[in-house]
């Protein structure tokens, strides 16, 4: 496996969601980032939990395409696992963990991977949109805009949500997450985020949506969206949820 210089993101939650697909240096900088915050595994098995309910949802209205932004090492319950039905596209803008992510994925004809900028969905293979999400754009899908909210400033996110409504189909959802202000208490660990990273009171993230209309459920502690039994006692670091495009 191709060994990186640098920490990723994606490897770490990897580490810390059990997988093994992360090199010493994602290690390393989870640690570092843990020494600075705590426990860092339950927040992120819960933010993967999320995910799988919301894939689950997006399926079962009758959504069989998943666009993915941002997607990480697609293993310990990502989309296609989740959704084994469904045909997906994972996206990063990584090249390190795009090659990962098609080493994993190597004849799977259900689900591909390849580059994809969040904020330019034109950036994202239009070969591999036709071949792992057919329905683009004529039929409902479901686009995954996970972990990169916090990354965004208001203006390039509210861009970025926009031309996604744009481009599908209504009836298309979104499930997506913001970080709130927990970090705040950590000054350690926030400086250890960079200086592009975004804390929002929840109170912003509806508007932040634009067009898309959030489903009844509303952005809330992702532990608190639709849990299978009581919500798990964790600080409410990630809020998230689905919304809709209701109409053309």
């Amino acid at each position: 496996m191709e060994e990186a210089d640098r920490a990723s993101t994606a490897r770490m939650i990897d580490f810390w969601l059990g997988g093994e697909d992360h090199f010493p240096v994602d290690v390393a900088a989870a640690r570092a980032f843990e020494g600075a915050y705590g426990p860092c595994a339950p927040l992120f098995r819960e933010l993967r939990a999320f995910l799988g309910r919301a894939v689950r949802t997006i399926a079962g209205a009758g959504v069989d395409g998943f666009l993915v932004f941002g997607a990480g090492v697609p293993t310990r319950g990502n989309v296609h696992e989740v959704a084994p039905e469904a045909a997906v596209l994972y996206t990063d803008v990584d090249p390190v963990t795009i090659r990962l992510g098609q080493r994993i994925l190597a004849g799977n004809d259900r689900a591909g991977y390849g580059y994809g900028d969040a904020t330019d969905v034109g950036t994202v293979d239009s070969a591999l949109l036709r071949r792992f999400v057919p329905g683009w754009g004529r039929r409902p899908v479901g686009v995954v805009f996970l972990g990169l909210a916090a990354f965004l400033d208001d203006a390039t996110l509210a861009h970025t949500l926009d031309e996604l409504y744009a481009a599908v189909a209504p009836g298309s959802f979104l499930a997506v997450d913001f970080d709130g202000e927990e970090l705040a208490a950590y000054p350690e660990a926030l400086a250890m985020m960079g200086p592009q990273f975004r804390m929002r009171p929840p109170a912003a993230f509806g508007s932040l949506l634009g067009r898309w209309t959030p489903t009844d459920d509303g952005i809330v502690a992702v532990s608190r969206w639709r849990p299978d039994g009581s919500p798990a006692a964790l600080p409410d670091a990630f809020h998230g949820g689905l919304a809709i495009k209701r109409s053309g």
